[in-house]
């Protein structure tokens, strides 16, 4: 039986890939912050989700989308050439670090995998999307140093407590943190995710929160309207 996720303008084939759509790629695909990037990259695309979102968002963006599992880059290539914005969307089988690509970009965006320094799971596809260590990180924040143009920016979601290991890198690599958005199941819930914005341009850094529900299966006015022109349940 097929495994497709139906959105509003196209279709997720989730065939062969560990991670499925889930509400952190949908959240980064739909609150990433850019003034009309011509130029994304989208590292570790799984499905290629996040890369199609920004392709409806931003129409005249050319993106490219980083996938280091094979199967999964299969899936997410069909899936770019099934939608409306083919023309615009790149697949790269490989390792961001090692794919050797010299572009620079408007906008970087990752759903890192974000179990830090924890026990592996014995699927070993979930491993490799799910687990990773401090190397990793150092390894995305080095490539973002190299990829943003100046006034560029990457953005990431992760849980709350992989966010400090990254902020520590900024120094290393002349970034600096420009934004915090802290998201939240309910209003009285602590954080559970936070989505990181930041470049090599130094500001004040912006701070907000995003809440996901006002009640149990109830999704808040915030979340309709973030995702409002993509999930088909609005």
């Amino acid at each position: 039986m097929a495994d497709i996720f139906k959105f509003k303008q196209f279709e997720v084939d989730q065939e062969g890939c560990a991670m499925k759509v889930n509400t952190d790629a949908v959240l980064l695909g739909a609150l990433a912050a850019a003034n009309n990037p011509q130029s994304i990259v989208d590292v570790g695309t799984g499905t290629g989700v996040i890369a199609l979102m920004l392709a409806q968002r931003f129409a005249v963006a050319n993106i490219t989308a980083i996938e280091i599992d094979e199967h999964a880059a299969e899936t997410a290539a069909r899936n770019f050439e099934n939608s409306a914005f083919a023309d615009r969307l790149n697949i790269i089988k490989g390792d961001f670090i090692e794919v050797g690509h010299p572009e620079k970009y408007d906008l970087i965006l990752s759903n890192p995998p974000f179990f830090l320094d924890s026990l592996t799971s014995a699927n070993q596809k979930k491993n490799l999307a799910r687990h990773t260590d401090s190397l990793f990180f150092d390894r995305l924040v080095k490539y973002a140093a190299e990829h943003l143009t100046d006034t560029g920016t990457c953005q990431l979601i992760i849980p709350l407590p992989t966010a400090a290991v990254i902020v520590d890198l900024f120094p290393k690599y002349q970034l600096y943190l420009q934004k915090v958005i802290a998201v939240k199941s309910f209003a009285d819930s602590e954080p559970h995710r936070v989505i990181l914005t930041f470049g090599k341009e130094q500001k004040g850094i912006a701070e907000d929160e995003f809440v996901i529900y006002d009640a149990p299966k109830v999704y808040s006015t915030d979340y309709q309207l973030a995702l409002g022109d993509f999930l088909t349940i609005f």
